[in-house]
Order: structure tokens, then C-alpha cells, then sequence
């Protein structure tokens, strides 16, 4: 799957955001290197410290199907102007996975950047980081 196959599946998740509080629906699609997608939107929850990002949605599904280490591209589709960047939640969990993931983030005319995670999060804070050293 190209990068702009993977874009428009994001999109697609738009339609299955649940978004009632805030109406703005996000999808994602995470690309693993042996071709295996995974997808997600944002649900949303009326005590809003438990709402879901689509981002977190792909990666959960992604890790529950055996995907720890082998990611490759995570694509992010909003619908605004701007484009649709990932919360710092999600680039920290996306970098206990995966530091050297490529992220797509694209606004609602289709348009998309491309770039590394460790520009999104740099510094980032991962498993190594619990080194004490000796």
C-alpha cells in the first residue's frame, strides 16, 4: 500500500468517529512492514478523560494482533483546515513502540506531510529511557 492509499483509508474512518461532544471526527491507518493495516477513529465518551484518539485506536488493535515492532507509516485524516496532528498522548505511545515511525498528517482538502515521530516528539521518552545505568 502506497502512502496515498494509506491517507485515503484514513479518511475513510472519518464516517465512523464517534464525535458528539466535540463533532470532529479523526481517522488513522497504521502500516506495518509485512503489509498488514491497521485502522482507527476517535470515539468519544461523555466523561472525557476516557475518549479514544484514532491514533491510539490503530495502535491498540495493531498490538493486540501480535504488531509490536514492525510498523512502518501511521497515517492521521482530519476534516479542518489545518492539518490533523496527533496529541502528545498519542505521540507517546506511538513512541513506545515505534521511534523511528514515519507519521502522515493531512488536513480535509487531502493534502499531507510527511515526517519522522521524533520530530513530532523529540526527546521522546521510551523504554531505554528507564536505563539506570551502571
Amino acid at each position: 500500500m502506497d502512502r496515498d492509499e494509506l491517507v485515503r483509508l484514513a479518511f475513510s474512518m472519518l464516517e465512523r468517529a464517534y464525535v458528539p461532544y466535540s463533532g470532529f471526527p479523526v481517522g488513522a491507518a497504521l502500516l506495518c512492514r509485512d503489509g498488514s493495516v491497521f485502522t482507527g477513529c476517535n470515539v468519544e465518551n461523555a466523561a472525557y478523560g476516557s475518549t479514544l484518539c484514532a491514533e491510539r485506536v490503530a495502535l491498540v488493535k495493531a498490538v493486540s494482533e501480535g504488531h509490536r515492532d514492525d510498523w512502518s507509516v501511521l497515517a492521521v485524516a482530519g476534516k479542518s483546515a489545518d492539518y490533523c496532528w496527533p496529541c502528545g498522548a498519542c505521540r507517546q505511545m506511538l513512541y513506545e513502540f515505534c521511534p523511528e515511525l514515519t507519521v502522515l498528517v493531512a488536513r480535509g482538502d487531502g493534502a499531507y506531510l510527511t515526517l519522522p515521530l521524533a520530530e513530532l516528539l523529540p526527546h521522546g521518552f521510551g523504554p531505554a529511557s528507564l536505563s539506570q545505568g551502571e
